[in-house]
C-alpha cells in the first residue's frame, strides 16, 4: 500500500514538472510563434532640433549628452546637410571630454565622407592633437608621437595656409623632441651596457633626423664618447668639432673637449666623415 502511494506521488510530481517545463518553453518561444517582439521605435526628431539641442548642450559643456544627440542626428538624418556639421561637432566634443580615441575615429569618418569639406583642416588638427595629448614620457613607446607627426604633416602639406597649420608646426617640434628623447634614452642604455655600436646608431639617428631637437648637443657629445670607446678617434674628433662649431658655448662641447684632451686629442673635422654634412 505504501509503495503504491509513493509511486502515485512520484508520478504526479513528474507530471507537474513536465507541465512547468512546457510552460517555460512555450513562453520562450512565444515570440517565434506569434511573430518577433517589436523593438521600441526611436522617435524621429527634426534634424534642426537635434542639432540645436546639441549646440545648447555644448554651450553648457554637457558634451556627453551633446554627443548622443549628434549620434541620433547621424542615424535619423544621414543625408541632411546639417549632419556634416554634426559629425564635426562629434570630433570636437569627444576631444573636449578626453575621449581621444573616439575623437580620432570620428575624425577619420568625417575625412572619409567629406574629403573636400571646408573644415577638414580643423578636423585633422583635432585628430593630431588627440594623439598629441596622449604622448607618454620618453621611456614609453612613442607610436602616438609618430601618429601625431603623420597627422600634422598631412595637415601642413594639404592646408599650408590654414590657421591650424602654424600650431601644428609648433606641436611637431615637441613630437620630434619626444622621438629624439626616446632614441637618446635607448642610446644611453646601450652605451652604459658596453654595446657601443648600437648606442652610436641611436645618437646618429638623432643627429640626422632631429637637428632641431633639444637633444642634439648631447647626441654629438655621446657620439664623441662612443667613438672614443671604440677607438675611432677621427670620428670622435669630428663629432666634437661639429658640436663646437654649431654650439660653441654648450656645456656638452666643454665636456667633449675635455674628454678628447685626456687622450691628447682635439676637435677636428674629417671631411670624409658623415658628420661633415651636419656642420651648420
Amino acid at each position: 500500500m505504501t509503495r503504491q502511494v509513493v509511486s502515485q506521488l512520484t508520478n504526479r510530481v513528474a507530471r507537474f514538472a513536465a507541465m512547468g517545463l512546457f510552460a517555460v518553453v512555450l513562453t520562450a518561444c512565444a515570440g517565434n510563434l506569434f511573430g518577433p517582439q517589436k523593438m521600441r521605435e526611436e522617435p524621429i526628431v527634426p534634424a534642426a532640433a537635434l542639432y540645436q539641442g546639441a549646440l545648447d548642450d555644448m554651450d553648457r559643456q554637457y558634451y556627453q549628452t551633446a554627443i548622443k544627440k549628434l549620434q541620433q542626428l547621424e542615424r535619423q538624418h544621414p543625408r541632411d546637410p546639417i549632419t556634416e556639421k554634426g559629425k564635426l561637432m562629434q570630433v570636437y566634443a569627444n576631444y573636449r571630454i578626453g575621449k581621444f580615441n573616439d575623437a580620432i575615429l570620428a575624425a577619420d569618418r568625417y575625412v572619409a565622407l567629406y574629403p573636400n569639406g571646408k573644415d577638414v583642416a580643423y578636423v585633422l588638427w583635432l585628430k593630431g592633437t588627440s594623439y598629441f595629448a596622449q604622448i607618454k614620457d620618453i621611456t614609453r613607446d612613442q607610436q602616438l608621437s609618430r601618429d601625431a607627426i603623420d597627422t600634422y604633416n598631412l595637415l601642413i602639406a594639404n592646408h599650408p595656409n590654414s590657421e591650424h597649420a602654424k600650431d601644428a608646426k609648433e606641436k611637431l617640434l615637441v613630437a620630434y623632441d619626444q622621438l629624439a628623447g626616446k632614441e637618446m634614452s635607448v642610446g644611453r642604455y646601450y652605451l652604459g651596457s658596453g654595446q657601443y655600436t648600437a648606442g652610436i646608431n641611436r645618437f646618429r639617428e638623432v643627429v640626422e633626423k632631429w637637428q632641431t631637437s633639444t637633444h642634439i648637443e648631447e647626441a654629438l657629445f655621446r657620439l664623441t664618447e662612443g667613438y672614443l670607446l671604440l677607438g675611432l678617434t677621427n670620428e670622435a674628433m669630428s663629432a666634437a668639432a661639429v658640436l663646437g662649431h654649431n654650439y660653441p658655448s654648450s656645456d656638452w662641447y666643454k665636456r667633449a673637449f675635455e674628454l678628447l684632451g685626456k687622450q691628447g686629442l682635439a676637435p677636428q673635422l674629417n671631411s670624409g666623415s658623415w658628420l661633415a654634412a651636419h656642420r651648420s
